[in-house]
């Protein structure tokens, strides 16, 4: 049975989903050393942001498939040692982007009217209305640093106020943006000077650490407000309080910090700053909605069907990944071929796809093939999500290609190359099942799977006879059998599957029949 361990609170409704799948044990709170040894015979381990996945700790995981991670930032997993281990990473992107854009919001007015220091004063007894004169959000102009889910639900928020929007995002298009209401700029330092309020919503990556440095804060407006719901890390909090400080800004708010919970702080000494605990996504709806997906994504994966929410690949739409699905097996199975076929050893191979799959993102396909391809020679651990890892490793080099057009209609076309030999196989979908349709420009019609024996011969009466007797002589059943040829009298190709496999002993006696130039079983 699945063995899940859940190291952090999720909503009991997601619990409930787990049980249905594996047997689950609940163990919040553990030290490091307590997590490295329970994790050492668990499948699937359910986190949010509390636990920490180092490489340190993966390393103990000797059975761990899946990680799930209950909210959206995966930045407490180690998410290049996972891939390289073949741990499959899911999250829950869309649990917790209207609470963390709400909040946002919320936190945008209380900085701009003085709500959190007008309060405090209310309850000391005082009554001064002078002291929090605050300023509108209507007519400024709003400057979002990132424009992905959360992102974009702050605008469709900010509009409403009447606001002005312009936008940072190296990966969105103009047209995108553009539907979206907002102004595109290209170069974050012009952002933050025509901005009055500024927002964050990006990961924490190596390249976007401190994207809010001294620099940028100094071409700040002095009235300019900056908000942080995104990650700690994204500001320069050294280079923020000197500028809060000073009053060269208005007012930060700032709902995630560098270090958490923040100790000493300078920031949390001003005035001038409000903030919340990393509470973004702490709510009731967020919370519920971020353990039942990762619980349905852990699943889904389980039982071999799509994932839409898997961080260590590419973010295909979940439509896409049904329509591409056949073409994935299609993939995988012409890998295991071409490997058996060159025994064992691949140094090159070209994909080329037609039809409209060649206008398809083809990357969940090249996985599926590479993933085919190693398998039977590796031990363990190769799947869609560290086959380009290990096949990169292993020196293999991949070129993609498209044509427009097919006799195949959507087809898949291998040429690959190793232990100085080079084969060719060429594959279609048909009713939604895999069928191989050529081998080295040989036509065939046959579905890959189960046993198969690839003869190549002479074409001269009699062959199939032979083949047929021998092998009922050694009780190997054949269920179909199939010849291709060029041209009568020349080089042929047969194809069978057997019901039986057939022994190395009974292979070699096949390969020493007259006319017959060389045999191998491909195991599908």
């Amino acid at each position: 049975m699945v063995k899940i361990l859940v190291t952090d609170e999720i909503h009991k409704d997601a619990i409930e989903i787990l049980k249905k799948i594996g047997d689950v044990e609940i163990a919040t709170n553990l030290s490091k050393e307590e997590l490295k040894k329970k994790i050492e015979d668990v499948d699937v381990i359910v986190v949010r942001s509390g636990t920490k996945l180092t490489r340190e700790v993966l390393e103990h995981a000797k059975k761990l498939k899946i990680i799930a991670r209950a909210g959206v930032g995966v930045d407490n997993i180690d998410l290049e040692y996972a891939t390289e281990r073949g741990i499959i990473v899911v999250n829950s992107p869309d649990a917790s982007s209207i609470s963390v854009a709400e909040l946002t919001i919320g936190l945008m007015l209380a900085a701009a009217r003085n709500i959190p220091q007008a309060t405090a004063s209310l309850k000391r007894g005082e009554w001064d209305r002078k002291s929090f004169k605050g300023i509108e959000l209507y007519g400024k102009t709003l400057g979002v640093i990132g424009l992905g889910r959360i992102g974009q639900q702050v605008v469709k928020r900010a509009k409403a106020f009447g606001m002005d929007i312009v936008g940072y995002d190296p990966y969105i298009p103009e047209e995108v943006a553009g539907e979206l209401g907002v102004k595109l700029i290209r170069d974050i330092n012009e952002l933050c000077k025509v901005s009055d309020f500024i927002t964050l919503h990006v990961p924490l990556t190596p390249k976007t650490r401190h994207i809010i440095g001294r620099e940028q804060i100094w071409l700040m407006k002095r009235n300019a407000i900056v908000v942080n719901c995104a990650r700690g890390g994204l500001i320069d909090e050294r280079a923020l309080y000197e500028a809060l400080k000073d009053r060269r800004i208005r007012a930060a708010a700032l709902d995630v910090f560098e270090e958490e919970p923040p100790k000493d702080n300078p920031l949390l000494t001003l005035d001038n700053v409000i903030g919340t605990p990393h509470q973004g996504a702490s709510t009731e709806e967020a919370q519920k909605s971020a353990g039942i997906i990762v619980a349905e994504q852990i699943a889904k994966i389980l039982r071999g069907e799509p994932a839409e929410n898997i961080v260590n690949l590419p973010v295909i739409p979940s439509e896409k990944i049904v329509k591409l699905k056949p073409y994935m097996e299609l993939a995988e199975k012409l890998g295991l071929m071409a490997i058996q076929l060159l025994d064992r050893s691949i140094e090159k191979v070209e994909l080329i796809y037609s039809g409209e799959i060649a206008k398809e993102d083809t990357e969940i396909i090249k996985r599926s093939f590479l993933k085919g391809m190693l398998s039977p020679i590796l031990l363990a651990g190769v799947n869609i999500v560290n086959a380009p890892r290990v096949a990169k490793s292993r020196n293999i080099k991949v070129i993609e290609g498209t044509i427009s057009e097919s006799e195949y209609g959507n087809a898949i076309e291998v040429v690959a190359e190793g232990n100085s030999e080079r084969i060719s196989l060429v594959g279609s979908v048909v009713e939604g099942r895999p069928v191989l349709r050529e081998i080295d420009g040989y036509k065939v019609d046959i579905k890959p799977e189960g046993i198969i024996c690839i003869i190549r011969h002479i074409d001269r009466p009699g062959m199939i006879g032979k083949v047929g007797l021998l092998l009922g002589d050694y009780g190997i059943n054949i269920a179909g059998m199939q010849v291709g040829r060029k041209e009568p009298g020349g080089e042929s190709i047969m194809i069978l599957n057997v019901d039986h496999v057939i022994p190395e002993e009974v292979l070699e006696k096949l390969k020493k029949l007259e006319h017959i130039k060389d045999a191998k079983v491909i195991h599908l």
